[in-house]
């Protein structure tokens, strides 16, 4: 508005002052300021609510709510919907359980999921199916497990409406949480993925298990990078793990603080899971035997990292099905959750395991192995190991899931890999898939 509204005349202290012969006129340019200030408003607060009522009506239009929208969760519900939930997570099993697998669609997920099948117990999977590595290897895992009547559910961790709604279709005994944001090195490129993976999405998680009833017992993978800087080995469950190497490792310690706290608030049972270095058919492209394996049949140079004064770096290397194993056997032994509508009544069980080989191989080793296997001599170049959240070495002392779990892994490093190659090998064999 161009017209202003002229008051000068009134002080700037408060006090008796002497009305010049103009007030009439100051009068009137106020009231008409005042006017148009209202009639404006006025005109502004029919815009705000138009623009309201139009933004409700168009989201009440759609299959999903803004939080599943942002979280790029496909539209789900609806009688056909909860029918193939329920049919997926429906125990075949005398003493079978029923268990929600997140992060369903991908390696140790894909394996675990099928072997819960297999046993007869009710699987019902979730995955976001991000594009960290290629979608498309998740998507044939999918395929692998719902020929198998796994279904996986499409959506994002975070998103509580999905979560509440899975556990008002399903009372699921348990949950195998494998769902987060792997890799070390990629959280320099991208760390709020790591924080909104590893931490919200466990946080997620717990808020919805704390308040179901009754409540699942939980088992969750953590990570053998939480040991990080530490120079005694084999890593102990009773180690320190307060000097982290990585973001990844970083969020992963993190988790298990969070999963104290809700097993000390809530009476949530709770086991946390320390993977070492998992390979096998079905893998994750970013692990270095994958793209070694990779890279030697294409001919190009594969980067071997060695530590200060050419120090040996070693992996202890841990075959998918004795990962398998140590998940099942976690599952079996855990206790149920003491809580109740969100309300602890008694203590809850609260475990850590290792999960490792207990045999750590120099990747020099690894290399030489992948050689004889696909007959191909290596282009190698040798680097200094980078400041990137990548380790020396690790190395597990398994003896605490022994002694509760019954773990024993059982595939050597030779053997592992050859099961893998032969995989690899028929899986991109048929020039349609890309290994990129």
């Amino acid at each position: 508005m161009k017209q202003m509204c002229h008051i000068d005349n009134i002080p700037s202290t408060p006090g008796k002052f002497k009305m010049e012969k103009s007030w009439y006129m100051h009068r009137f340019r106020w009231h008409s300021c005042l006017t148009k200030l209202t009639f404006w408003s006025f005109v502004f607060l029919g815009l705000i609510l138009v623009f309201f009522f139009r933004a409700s009506s168009s989201s009440s239009s759609l299959p999903s709510d803004v939080s599943r929208r942002s979280l790029k969760t496909s539209s789900w519900g609806g009688p056909v919907w909860e029918k193939r939930v329920r049919l997926s997570a429906r125990v075949r099993s005398k003493n079978g359980i029923s268990v929600l697998v997140t992060g369903a669609a991908g390696f140790v997920g894909t394996h675990v999921s099928s072997a819960l099948r297999r046993r007869g117990d009710g699987v019902l999977g979730l995955d976001n199916f991000n594009e960290y590595y290629d979608p498309s290897l998740k998507r044939a895992r999918q395929a692998l497990l719902e020929r198998s009547g796994v279904y996986i559910v499409e959506g994002d961790i975070n998103d509580m409406v999905l979560l509440e709604k899975l556990f008002e279709v399903v009372a699921f005994t348990h949950v195998m949480h494998l769902a987060a944001q792997a890799g070390v090195r990629y959280a320099m490129e991208n760390p709020s993925s790591y924080v909104h993976s590893n931490i919200a999405g466990l946080v997620s998680l717990l808020e919805v298990c704390k308040a179901a009833n009754p409540q699942p017992a939980i088992i969750w993978a953590s990570s053998s990078s939480v040991y990080g800087l530490n120079l005694k080995v084999p890593f102990s469950e009773k180690d320190r793990t307060d000097q982290p190497a990585s973001l990844y490792a970083a969020t992963k310690k993190a988790g298990e603080e969070i999963a104290h706290s809700y097993n000390h608030i809530y009476g949530l049972s709770l086991t946390g899971l320390r993977f070492f270095t998992v390979y096998g058919p079905w893998g994750r492209p970013d692990m270095a035997y994958f793209f070694f394996t990779r890279d030697i049949l294409k001919g190009k140079s594969i980067q071997i990292f060695e530590a200060a004064n050419h120090g040996t770096v070693a992996r202890d290397f841990t075959y998918i099905d004795d990962i398998v194993k140590g998940c099942l056997a976690a599952l079996d032994t855990s206790e149920k959750s003491t809580g109740s509508g969100g309300k602890k009544k008694g203590p809850a069980q609260l475990r850590l395991f290792n999960l490792g080989n207990t045999s750590p191989v120099p990747v020099s080793d690894l290399v030489k192995i992948l050689e004889r296997l696909l007959k191909v001599k290596a282009k190698k170049s040798i680097m200094k190991l980078p400041r990137n959240g990548d380790v020396q070495f690790t190395h597990a002392n398994i003896s605490a899931a022994h002694r509760e779990l019954g773990y024993k892994p059982s595939t050597d490093l030779q053997t592992g890999l050859k099961k893998f190659v032969r995989w690899y090998l028929s899986y991109y064999s048929d020039g349609k898939k890309s290994d990129h």
